[in-house]
């Protein structure tokens, strides 16, 4: 019988948290005024070319505060009074990009306009030609028209 292996202890490097620019705050531990890009945009708000004031660290560096947080799960704050309201897109804007999308979900076989994008660079045609079958109506915008353009605005 083998003898079974020795597992080495894995040491722990500890490293003190840097002296950076930024303050750093832990999870609902930063102050009012302070969200993350996320909570900007849920408040209709972008950080508007302003760069970040403060640093997030993740739930695992709470726990160890004087070890360097070296963790992918760290967030920006921003600053809510930086922030600038979100750009709305004008009517050319949206009307260029649907007809982007039209391209991009209209079969050159078939004329019809799917709710989806169509693979045209593999295939060259949706599947219902490529395969040979009749598409389900609830899959195409049914109109007698080539392409319909639906504008959000």
């Amino acid at each position: 019988m083998p003898c079974p292996r020795k597992k080495r202890r894995r040491e722990v490097i500890r490293v003190p948290r840097s002296d950076a620019t930024l303050p750093e705050f832990d999870r609902r531990a930063c102050p009012e005024g302070l969200v993350t890009r996320r909570q900007l945009r849920e408040l209709g708000l972008s950080p508007g070319g302003h760069a970040p004031v403060a640093v997030l660290r993740c739930k695992a560096c709470a726990y160890r505060p004087d070890q360097a947080c070296i963790h992918p799960t760290r967030a920006w704050l921003y600053s809510v009074e930086l922030a600038r309201p979100k750009r709305v897109a004008t009517l050319a804007q949206e009307e260029a990009l649907d007809r982007a999308m039209a391209a991009r979900s209209t079969c050159p076989e078939c004329r019809r306009r799917y709710y989806f994008c169509l693979p045209l660079r593999t295939q060259g045609v949706c599947d219902p030609c490529a395969r040979g079958y009749e598409p389900s109506p609830d899959t195409y915008m049914a109109s007698t028209a080539a392409v319909v353009h639906r504008l959000a605005a």
